[in-house]
């Protein structure tokens, strides 16, 4: 039986108690009813809860909509933007051979639109799209979505004249809502194969989902033993009263209790470049659950050693506002140890016979002693290897640490009302129809 992630918070605990962290999350506690009863606010948001028991039915019918893709084409383009395909991206990069497109063995590619409005990116994306066979997975709850509608809109086009209209809709999947919107109303019109995204669902916690599990699944991995690490991790959080053995309930409760010491940003911490994306999918969790109300903590991210040559100096010196969590990874995949040289002209033979995962892991307990000596508090999540089922456990584990520390922040952890600010203003400098007095304002103002 395999350990669960777990958390050590021995590095934060010159700057608060471990007694006050275990107060904080013991009455915590109660935010964990409230999520479970769906009592709190953004309470019909929390499907993600139990998600992971209610989509093992569908995982049949994901993973033959996978093999069917992968049989008809070479490439996916999965369509998306935020929680639509940042959760995907995440998972692939942290699994995924480094190099996988520079490799001669047969494997299935997955490219990404629709996270952007790039004219450069998309028309470069359809140069490489000129020589593949591929298929696209779209995701939009509404399919008005500009950035994905866009990158659709322009895709089903170049791939309809590709290979014509009825192969096209055999190679194009539509995840989306269950009965109404513009994505919807075209699957069922063109007879795309679709898959639902739940009401009950925002997209930065809809990892579990096909939104997520589809592209994961037609990318190679076991989605399987992704929603078992979740189960798993859910099992000691989820329904657990007792705080030290909650390691979620810490977590949020160290994280706020380092907020009130004055350090609103923190920065999540990789020494894997396998991690880069994971930190951008917790970015857009923490930053768009936790950023409203003039509150919450804004959430950075470096990958280390990398930004130790960079970032790590201002990390060192720079202003106190921040604090460190620090996703610590056990086991590599691979070994790969340092040779010895006869002319030691670079000083290493000292290393000689030592894995690398050995120096990595002296870098990793080095930064952590320099930055507490230089006054940053640091937070570590202990992951015993990146496997599809610790990849389960991060998700659900920080997913419900966030919804407890929006909770604790007094802020609805489940809405995002800002982000739709810019779209109004970017319309009206469009003239879409209805907004036209409103951009002859905004063009006054530039």
């Amino acid at each position: 039986m395999k350990e669960n992630i777990s958390i050590n918070l021995r590095n934060a605990g010159a700057f608060v108690s471990q007694e006050e962290i275990l107060a904080l999350a013991q009455q915590s506690v109660r935010h964990l009813d409230s999520l479970n009863a769906g009592t709190g606010a953004g309470n019909d948001f929390t499907g993600w809860l139990t998600l992971h028991e209610d989509v093992v039915i569908q995982l049949d019918r994901i993973e033959k909509t996978a093999r069917h893709l992968r049989s008809v084409s070479d490439t996916t383009v999965v369509i998306g933007i935020g929680g639509s395909y940042l959760g995907a991206k995440a998972v692939i990069e942290a699994l995924s051979h480094t190099f996988s497109g520079l490799q001669k063995t047969k494997h299935h590619d997955i490219l990404f639109a629709g996270q952007n409005i790039c004219e450069d990116y998309l028309s470069e994306l359809l140069d490489i799209l000129e020589g593949r066979n591929y298929s696209i997975i779209v995701i939009s709850k509404s399919g008005t979505t500009t950035e994905p509608a866009i990158a659709f809109r322009i895709l089903r086009d170049h791939l309809e004249k590709k290979v014509g209209k009825a192969q096209a809709a055999d190679r194009i999947i539509a995840i989306t809502d269950a009965s109404k919107g513009a994505l919807k109303s075209l699957a069922e019109l063109s007879g795309y194969d679709t898959f639902v995204i739940p009401d009950n669902i925002g997209g930065r916690y809809s990892v579990l989902t096909p939104v997520g599990l589809l592209p994961i699944a037609v990318a190679g991995f076991d989605i399987r033993n992704l929603v078992k690490g979740a189960q798993a991790i859910c099992e000691v959080t989820r329904k657990n009263h007792n705080a030290s053995s909650n390691p979620a309930l810490l977590y949020a409760a160290a994280r706020n209790l380092l907020l009130q010491t004055g350090r609103p940003v923190e920065i999540l911490v990789g020494f894997t470049p396998k991690l880069h994306y994971f930190s951008e999918w917790w970015k857009q969790l923490y930053g768009e659950s936790e950023g409203k109300d003039g509150r919450g903590i804004l959430p950075a991210s470096v990958d280390f050693t990398t930004d130790l040559h960079s970032l790590g100096q201002y990390i060192q010196e720079g202003q106190r506002i921040l604090f460190e969590t620090m996703i610590s990874v056990g086991s590599p995949r691979h070994k790969l140890t340092i040779p010895k040289e006869t002319d030691d002209s670079d000083q290493l033979n000292y290393l000689a016979g030592r894995r690398l995962s050995e120096v990595n892991r002296s870098a990793e307990a080095g930064t952590i002693l320099a930055h507490n000596d230089g006054n940053i508090p640091v937070i570590r999540i202990m992951v015993p290897e990146l496997d599809e089922f610790y990849c389960g456990q991060l998700i659900y584990f920080f997913e419900l640490a966030c919804a407890v520390s929006g909770y604790i922040l007094d802020v609805n952890p489940f809405d995002q009302p800002g982000v739709e600010a810019y779209k109004k203003n970017m319309f009206a400098l469009l003239n879409k129809p209805g907004f036209e007095e409103e951009g002859k304002k905004l063009r006054e103002k530039i």
